[in-house]
């Protein structure tokens, strides 16, 4: 049974000191995505961090969109977003768009332009960064800083009345040229953006940043506790300036948390845009990549997932997390649950020359050796079988317990096979070995005879079922930290193998979604978007061992 861990972390104590002093009644946390790319694993611990505090205190959360930027966004990336939330397990309380608030952000602006806050720029993005200044240097003010009030309402209005072209004009909150903190020297606040609105259409051509967008939003709604990553603990005091500045008569607060770091994987949604785009990768949902939607077509589970994101825990420390970590709890939730089955990835025939041709033979094979209540199944057992390439060698090295010539090994469930020959093409390639069979030896029997040290799967080669496998590696290789080399030049060329084997026939019917477990080869889950009545296709989640350690 999945259980929520109740460790403390410092924004959790925030919450319980907020509660106890009566600073906060009820806790409101929200998760506020940008519409603009498909969800990933990072943002899948913001998540299980703001539904599962509020949860915790007995409060809500509201999922937020914050469609500021119509250019990037669509109403494709805001349902993969509501159903990637459903498919972890969580419900929103409020469904609210940053566009909601788009009038009352327009107010907002006017009343810190009347308050002398605020001013029209006509200098061009490039002059506005040329003259921001560095971190040991100040910023150099706008020539048009100082103009009067009424000047600035009415080129204001005019932006929005559309009559300016894109990047002609933008307005400028009026803070402090000479703060040591950048985003306080007269941060950019409204933009003009001829561009269609997935939410509002065409009726605005002015776009808020987000950056002022976003604290606005959160007083509207009265979140209590604005949860967000690292990189925007130096956005905080203009954070607190908007709230403070526009009168907002809520004010929230933010806490930063640190980002979640996966090795061997891309974590920037303009990165997995561009795999997307230049058809590097299978779309979106691609099991290499790390989108959630990724992850759930691969086979992992939602309640992996959260387990995931529970042991990494609420901190400020940077570092990169090992993805064998996130292995370990997919392989931990699906240990009990998975139906353990055989499967062959690269199918050897072997004959067994004294089996009665014509005759099948049911055998009883346990569905989960470590979950008796998952019962047992029947499989079929012929003259001919498929077996592993690799579980055969014609001179093996020494303390190979697998098949070769004059040996014998245990057919799993089945009975002792010894190799008496072996069949070649006239390549020299073998294509077919032929053993003979001991019936006495028949798994469940209670033989007490000789023993075998090799133990080996197989598919009855008279009702296999074709499939296809699909086996993955880290999309990115482990140099892919060198700034020298294109982003695409640091893809791996070996991260997907296909391999065409057999399944027992029991598997036929399988669903899209269903997972097993292949012996000796790992945790597989039936693609839910390329298998067909006629075509079943498995991506292996995981294989079955690792050396990390939690």
């Amino acid at each position: 049974m999945e259980t929520k861990s109740s460790s403390s972390n410092f924004i959790k104590n925030v919450v319980v000191e907020d509660l106890a002093a009566g600073r906060v009644k009820e806790v409101v946390t929200r998760f506020p995505p940008e519409p603009n790319g498909y969800l990933h694993i990072g943002h899948a611990k913001s998540i299980c961090i703001n539904f599962e505090l509020a949860d915790e205190f007995k409060g809500r959360t509201n999922l937020r969109f914050d469609d500021t930027n119509p250019v990037k966004e669509d109403t494709e990336y805001v349902e993969s977003i509501k159903q990637d939330v459903k498919w972890l397990g969580f419900e929103w309380d409020g469904l609210f768009f940053a566009s909601d608030y788009f009038g009352e952000m327009y107010e907002r602006a006017l009343l810190l332009i009347r308050k002398g806050l605020a001013f029209v720029d006509d200098q061009t993005a490039d002059q506005i960064r040329e003259t921001r200044g560095t971190l040991t240097e100040p910023g150099r003010e706008s020539p048009f800083r100082n103009r009067s009030v009424e000047e600035n309402l009415d080129l204001f209005n005019r932006m929005k009345a559309g009559e300016f072209k894109d990047g002609e004009k933008v307005l400028r909150a009026k803070i402090d040229m000479a703060s040591p903190n950048i985003n306080l020297r007269d941060p950019v606040i409204y933009r003009i953006l001829h561009a269609h609105h997935h939410n509002t259409g065409d009726r605005w051509c002015i776009y808020p940043m987000y950056a002022f967008a976003h604290p606005i939003e959160d007083a509207i709604e009265g979140v209590t506790h604005s949860i967000c990553t690292l990189e925007f603990e130096d956005q905080r005091p203009f954070y607190d300036w908007v709230v403070r500045e526009c009168e907002m008569p809520y004010v929230p607060r933010q806490y930063e948390f640190a980002r979640l770091n996966l090795s061997n994987t891309v974590m920037s949604k303009r990165k997995l845009k561009q795999l997307v785009d230049e058809k590097a990768v299978d779309g979106w949902d691609d099991p290499r990549m790390p989108t959630i939607s990724g992850l759930r077509r691969k086979g992992y589970t939602p309640e992996a997932i959260r387990a995931f994101c529970r042991e990494l825990g609420v901190n400020k420390g940077y570092g990169v997390v090992d993805e064998r970590m996130l292995e370990h709890f997919i392989r931990e939730d699906l240990k009990l649950k998975a139906l353990r089955t055989m499967a062959v990835l690269d199918p050897l025939k072997l004959v067994i020359t004294n089996y009665p041709e014509g005759q099948t033979e049911w055998l009883e094979a346990e569905n989960n050796s470590e979950n008796p209540e998952m019962g047992h199944r029947q499989i079929p057992f012929s003259r001919e079988i498929y077996i592993e390439r690799d579980d055969f060698m014609e001179n093996p090295p020494a303390k190979y317990f697998r098949l070769f010539p004059g040996n014998e090994v245990r057919l799993k469930h089945a009975y002792f096979v010894k190799c008496e020959e072996v069949v070649k093409d006239a390549g020299g390639n073998v294509v077919e070995i032929r053993c003979t069979y001991d019936p006495e030896t028949k798994s469940g029997s209670g033989f007490t005879g000789r023993k075998v040290k090799g133990t080996i799967h197989w598919v009855d080669a008279s009702q296999a079922v074709p499939a296809e496998y699909r086996l993955y590696e880290p999309l990115i290789l482990d140099d892919s930290e060198d700034e020298d080399k294109p982003f695409l030049e640091n893809l791996n060329p070996n991260s997907l193998t296909v391999a065409h084997g057999f399944v027992e026939p029991g598997m036929k019917e399988a669903a899209g979604g269903e997972k097993f477990q292949f012996f000796r080869h790992g945790y597989f889950n039936v693609d839910p978007k390329d298998s067909a009545p006629d075509r079943i296709v498995f991506n292996r989640i995981v294989s079955l061992k690792s050396s990390f350690e939690i």
